[in-house]
């Protein structure tokens, strides 16, 4: 992507939240489903463990800077005893300032994930998770939707297969943010 993105509700271009770095007291790095049993899944075009050092790399980029780092989790309902692993990778599940346990496919249905942005002044999130086409495109519309810009680490996230994660990355997260590498994730000092 180039520093102007391209605007789907208008067709006009916009600026890139990225500019001279992102403001850490207005942006929140989102990190979706990074779950022992849903990390070990056979993922492309990167390996769940790939996805989570790089999870982890931006993790301690907003800490560093005192940006809010949240970890969201599903837990499916109806039914008595989640399967095994269903908890947060450990890594993950300490760099997070806040967990958001969610039900659904998307992080913003039925949690109060953005009420605890709103009250921290996050106006940006920085996403990444696992699977690209699922749980993070699904989180990414709703928070389009509610009037976050967005910034997507195409290299910490994955999904099933390469072709969802490519045809995510390359044909809908550029109509609702800016896509770029986490290592050009960087938050103004």
């Amino acid at each position: 992507m180039t520093a102007h993105d391209h605007d789907g509700r208008s067709g006009a271009a916009r600026e890139s939240p990225l500019g001279p770095g992102l403001d850490p007291a207005r942006t929140a790095l989102v990190l979706v489903d990074l779950m022992d049993r849903i990390v070990a899944l056979p993922l492309a075009p990167h390996p769940g463990t790939d996805v989570v050092a790089a999870a982890l790399g931006l993790a301690g980029t907003f800490r560093t800077a005192g940006a809010p780092v949240v970890a969201v989790r599903v837990r499916r309902p109806g039914v008595p005893e989640q399967p095994p692993g269903s908890d947060l990778v450990a890594e993950v599940a300490r760099a997070a300032d806040v967990v958001v346990v969610k039900h659904t496919i998307g992080a913003f249905h039925d949690t109060d994930l953005h009420q605890r942005l709103a009250e921290r002044g996050v106006d940006t999130l920085v996403v990444a998770g696992i699977a690209t086409n699922m749980g993070v495109e699904s989180t990414a519309r709703a928070a389009a939707d509610l009037g976050y810009r967005l910034v997507f680490a195409h290299d910490a996230m994955s999904a099933l297969t390469a072709a969802e994660h490519e045809a995510a990355v390359a044909l809908d997260f550029p109509r609702f943010g800016t896509v770029v590498a986490a290592a050009d994730v960087r938050l103004a000092r």
